[in-house]
């Protein structure tokens, strides 16, 4: 189930792991997968476009039936997760930036601390995550790659059954977070 990846970068958490890899997050098995969702979770492009996709109209279903009216940017919500090769997809809302000067960085924090507390609620034990905001939301990609893992390892700190976070990147993503990640140790 899911594709060979290879690890570019990788950093123990205690007795986890917070990587770093090249890939498409829709192909990589994972207990569950991050999903870069708008607040009205009723789909977009991108990396949501690409999750509702590969996942198939199950995913859609469950977002309308279970949550009708959205969820506030910063938050996160669990669905099933369709023919990706996981059992949940959690979607995450990040913020558009606006600047930076509305509350973004902690919006964006926020939606983080949100997915892998909801990981850990759900016993998941490996989840991987996509630049969120980082992409069409135009949040600067050096700032959301230093919030992303800044948070997710703080996180990862205190997680009961998250052992392992990757960020499934794309090639232009990667260096950035990889100079990030060097911050973090």
């Amino acid at each position: 189930m899911g594709a060979m990846r290879r690890r570019w970068d990788e950093i123990g958490v205690g007795g986890a792991r917070l990587a770093l890899v090249l890939g498409d997050i829709t192909a990589i098995a994972a207990d569950a997968i991050g999903n870069a969702a708008n607040s009205a979770l009723m789909g977009g492009g991108g990396v949501d476009g690409a999750i509702h996709a590969a996942g198939g109209p199950a995913i859609m279903a469950e977002l309308r039936s279970r949550y009708p009216g959205g969820t506030p940017t910063g938050t996160s919500v669990a669905t099933s997760a369709g023919r990706l090769p996981a059992h949940w997809v959690i979607h995450a809302v990040g913020p558009v930036w606006r600047g930076g000067r509305s509350g973004e960085a902690e919006l964006l924090a926020s939606a983080y601390r949100s997915t892998v507390r909801l990981a850990d609620e759900l016993g998941v034990t490996t989840l991987t995550l996509p630049a969120i905001s980082a992409g069409i939301y135009g949040c600067p990609l050096a700032e959301a790659a230093r919030i992303a893992l800044a948070t997710t390892y703080a996180e990862l700190r205190s997680a009961a059954t998250v052992r392992e976070i990757t960020f499934v990147l794309r090639d232009v993503t990667l260096p950035t977070f990889r100079t990030a990640l060097a911050g973090v140790r």
